[in-house]
Parts: C-alpha cells; sequence; structure tokens
C-alpha cells in the first residue's frame, strides 16, 4: 500500500441546532445569571450583595491580608468571621462603618487569633440579585439583544458555529488517521513511551484546571496510574505515526511555517492565556518555538489533506 492523503473518503454527519438545544442553552444562561440591580433608596438588609472596602486594624495597627477594596460581600452568608457581617446592616450607600470583632481562638493565622480588631469599611455599593424572567429584558441586558427572537436567533448561530466547528476538527482527525493507515511506518517503544507521558501530562492539566489531581482521577475510576498509561499505549502508536504522516506531507508538499504565520500563532496562544506577548517572553526558547512551528505545519497539513478529500455531508 503506498502512501495516500490526496483524494480520501469520509463521510461527515452534521447535526443541525434543534428549536430545543436553543430552549435548553438559553434556560441554563438564564439560570446561571442573575439580574442584578443596584439600591439606592433603602440600607443594607440581609441577603444583599454589597461591594465595600475595609481595613483591619489589630493592637492600633493595620495587619497584612486585612485590607481589600471593591470586594463584593453577600450579607448573611457567613463568608467573613463571625460578627462582621451583622454590622453592616442598616447602613447606606457612601457610609463609612467600624466594624469591631474578635477573631476565633482557633484562626488560620496565629497571630490573630483570639484578638479583637477593627475594620474600617466604606460601603460603596448596595445591590440585590434576582432571576430574570425569558424575556426582552433578560435578551436586552445579559445578551445585548434588541430582544428575545434576537438572541435565540444569535445563540442558535453561535451553537451551530461550534458544532460544526466540532464537526470539522473530527472529520480532518479521521482524514489523518486514514492517511497513517497507508504509512510503512511503525512507531518505536521509546515513541510510543514519550507519547504515552505527553497524554498523561494533558489529562493531569485538564484536572488540575477542575482542581483535582490524578490520584483522586484514579480513585474515582478505579485504576491506577500504571493501568492508564497501559491504557493510552494504543492511542499513543496512533498518534505517533499520524504526526509521521504529518511531518512526511509537510515535506513532500514543501510546506513551511512563515515568521507571519508563528507570529499569528503566538499571539493566538496570547490570547488563550489572557497574556501580553512581552508576559509570555520568558517562556518563549528554542523548545517553545518548535512546539509553535509544529503547530502551524500540523494546521496546514490538516488543511491540505481536508481540501484534497471527497467528503460527503450528510
Amino acid at each position: 500500500m503506498s502512501f495516500t492523503y490526496r483524494g480520501l473518503k469520509a463521510q461527515m454527519d452534521r447535526h443541525i441546532i434543534t428549536e430545543d438545544e436553543i430552549n435548553r442553552n438559553l434556560e441554563r444562561l438564564r439560570q446561571q445569571n442573575p439580574r442584578i440591580a443596584k439600591i439606592t433608596d433603602r440600607p443594607t438588609e440581609n441577603g444583599d450583595e454589597i461591594v465595600l472596602d475595609y481595613a483591619g486594624f489589630c493592637d492600633g495597627e493595620q495587619f497584612a491580608g486585612g485590607t481589600a477594596e471593591k470586594q463584593t460581600l453577600v450579607l448573611g452568608s457567613g463568608a467573613f468571621i463571625p460578627g462582621f457581617e451583622e454590622q453592616l446592616l442598616d447602613k447606606v450607600c457612601g457610609e463609612k462603618v467600624i466594624v469591631k470583632v474578635t477573631f476565633p481562638k482557633q484562626y488560620h493565622a496565629e497571630n490573630l487569633a483570639g484578638k479583637e480588631a477593627e475594620f474600617c469599611c466604606t460601603i460603596h455599593e448596595i445591590r440585590v440579585k434576582t432571576e430574570y424572567e425569558l424575556d426582552d429584558t433578560f435578551a436586552k441586558e445579559f445578551g445585548h439583544c434588541e430582544n428575545l427572537a434576537q438572541m435565540r436567533q444569535k445563540l442558535g448561530e453561535s451553537l451551530q458555529a461550534y458544532t460544526d466547528e466540532r464537526g470539522e476538527m473530527d472529520l480532518q482527525d479521521r482524514l489523518l488517521r486514514q492517511a497513517a493507515e497507508t504509512l510503512e511506518f511503525e512507531p518505536t517503544k521509546e515513541q510510543i513511551d514519550q507519547a504515552v507521558e505527553e497524554q498523561l501530562q494533558n489529562l493531569q492539566a485538564q484536572l488540575t484546571q477542575q482542581g483535582l489531581t490524578l490520584e483522586m482521577y484514579c480513585q474515582f475510576m478505579s485504576t491506577t496510574e500504571d493501568a492508564l498509561k497501559q491504557d493510552f499505549r494504543a492511542e499513543a502508536a496512533i498518534r505517533v505515526k499520524i504526526q509521521a504522516a504529518i511531518e512526511l506531507i509537510a515535506d513532500l508538499e514543501n510546506l513551511e511555517a512563515t515568521k507571519e504565520e508563528i507570529d499569528k500563532a503566538v499571539l493566538l496562544i496570547c490570547r488563550q492565556n489572557n497574556m501580553t506577548p512581552e508576559q509570555l517572553k520568558p517562556y518563549y526558547d528554542a523548545e517553545f518555538e518548535k512546539a509553535v512551528v509544529k503547530s502551524v505545519l500540523t494546521s496546514k497539513v490538516m488543511a491540505l489533506v481536508r481540501e484534497a478529500a471527497d467528503v460527503t455531508v450528510v
């Protein structure tokens, strides 16, 4: 079998977003995003969310960690130490309040445990949270649309674009797998081992974002790290072969990553990580640039294989 990456055949099942899916997403957005209204005609009450500045003093001196600006606090939530929130009730915007408290004896900061303290507080805003109705007001205030009908339309278009993008990514992955299957290449044990480690690192990064550890994940899934690595080996071997196919296609087609394309990819990385190019500089070494070039070439190869493929959209 000769290496084939042009004229590959595949079917793409395009999912069309339904009205029910739009309705479910609208309802989810409504529930997750309460309406916040500023209160100006009455003092604070239990359940209000306030925005305040405060500075803490103990034995007449300001202490570290006891100062904040524009801090949000829901009165009655128990988020602050006992006695703090109650003294902010029946107060008005702009009012300066001296809150006197005693830190718990078991307080985490030993230098403050059991001591009396004063907090100089200034209330900037009083707000209440209520649920939106699924109406034009919700569309205007949250969705920045003229009415609910327009918000439904924009949400449907956004969901469809996301679904189409995911479908296209899945299609391109399947096409690359097809091409790789025609490549006479067998990954070495070392290559597979490295690919397994990369999969494990990716999993750990995803878990970290969710506040989990690999150990917690293994306990939940009733498995071990060694068992996970063993499970990863089959997919790792395929991924090594796909990468070899990508490199060969790039070589056969004389594809290169231009400086403009590299710069564009770096800017995208910055946006995805909420960083500026200046903040990225300390991490930008030869290995980082190599990874960026690899990413650019992979995208170009995927685009070429996709364009040259015979795809039936259903």
